[in-house]
């Protein structure tokens, strides 16, 4: 089977695409991975076939930051232009490919047009729980609470999020020889690469919503360097990171983090990321920009984190209890989440994170029981496989 995958965004929207490409080609199938200009080399690297999409998010986010408000103030003059030039260059990448199917983040919404000028299926890849509308949970990034039977109606703000790309769309119809308006076909499938121990399956989803859990990498995880292979031997290790939530004040942050963590008796992995956190190595701290997840988390004690779906699946998978600092989006959803499964503290948001507050939620954390349940149950799963089983049955 020929198979494009698209997807745009942080580490946290690409990592389980690449994951994904890399079982279908150890599979047998003619995969090509279509990301931004960050993530190329990645990519490559893993010996995956790439497209490249005109854009770049980390350089975006180093511009201006996460803050929504920074977002509106330069959609039309930086975001906008972005997200257009993403669009066209998935769309023509499609084109070029011509796959049997395209699997796409929903950030790409011009992959429904280009497998509308194929002729192929096209299959969202619903990295939270979003789009398709249960009553057992709100959509992630809407509200975090349980609305009950309102819950609905919380995804109907999150299918409207595409209408500012409405002009941007229209013209890649135009280049696509599509006609400007018009329905076109719905997904054939919906694949939502979430963990089922994490979060069970609602009822109420129709069948072409296919929970599959998580797109992990297979495999023995690289070896650490030898000085973080020491500080993760002396034990009591907490790794606080923020992934892409490059946001006011880092070193601020920085120091809140550290300080907490050793009012907790423990040492600090501090993990920056995009920026969102800074700190000086020293005693008991020690500072990366990036550690790999799967070498690094099952050695730790505990986590503090933003509270990103990839995040969170592999500090759960891990079987570490952590701290959720949300930002903004699906964030508050998986921290509220954690807690409420008996897997974290209580969510600590990042505009009221300080030392105090902190180390108060490191002495709450749970016990370990929970998490190792969860994490055993999730280490049985296949997340990539059943998405490629699930793919095959499209004929």
């Amino acid at each position: 089977m020929r198979i494009l995958l698209l997807t745009a965004g942080s580490r946290g929207d690409v990592e389980p695409f690449l994951a994904l490409a890399r079982r279908a080609a150890a599979d047998g199938h003619e995969v090509r991975l279509g990301v931004t200009r960050e993530f190329l080399d990645q990519v490559g690297a893993a010996g995956i076939d790439v497209a490249p999409l005109d854009g770049d998010y980390s350089a975006l986010v180093a511009a201006q930051g996460v803050s929504p408000l920074a977002a509106l103030r330069s959609y039309r003059s930086t975001v906008a232009p972005m997200l257009a030039a993403i669009l066209r260059s998935a769309a023509r990448a499609a084109i070029a490919h011509r796959p049997d199917v395209i699997v796409y983040h929903p950030k790409v919404l011009s992959a429904r047009l280009a497998a509308a000028r194929l002729d192929v299926p096209h299959v969202l890849a619903e990295i939270v729980p979003t789009l398709t509308p249960t009553r057992e949970f709100p959509a992630a990034g809407v509200v975090a609470r349980d609305l009950g039977p309102l819950n609905r109606w919380t995804y109907a703000a999150t299918r409207a999020a595409g209408a500012a790309l409405a002009g941007p769309l229209r013209d890649v119809r135009a280049e696509l020889g599509l006609p400007r308006r018009g329905a076109l076909p719905d997904p054939a499938l919906s694949l939502v690469p979430v963990s089922p121990a994490l979060l069970p399956r609602p009822a109420d989803w129709p069948a072409t919503t296919v929970l599959t859990g998580a797109w992990a990498a297979a495999g023995d995880p690289p070896a650490p360097d030898p000085e973080l292979d020491a500080f993760l031997a002396a034990g009591d290790v907490v790794q606080a990171g923020f992934g892409s939530m490059a946001s006011g004040d880092a070193e601020a942050r920085g120091r809140a983090v550290v300080d907490a963590v050793r009012r907790s008796g423990r040492r600090a992995l501090v993990v920056t990321g995009w920026g969102g956190l800074a700190a000086v190595a020293g005693p008991g701290v020690l500072v990366r920009r990036a550690v790999h997840h799967a070498t690094v988390l099952p050695r730790c004690a505990a986590a503090v984190h933003h509270g990103g779906a990839g995040t969170v699946h592999a500090v759960v998978r891990a079987g570490l209890p952590s701290v959720t600092v949300p930002f903004l989006a699906d964030q508050p959803f998986w921290g509220a989440l954690l807690e409420r499964r008996g897997l974290g503290s209580a969510p600590l948001p990042a505009r009221g994170l300080a030392a105090d507050r902190l180390a108060a939620r490191l002495d709450a954390l749970p016990g370990p029981g929970a998490v190792r349940a969860v994490a055993a149950a999730m280490a049985g799963e296949d997340g990539c496989g059943e998405a490629l089983r699930a793919l095959a049955r499209l004929g």
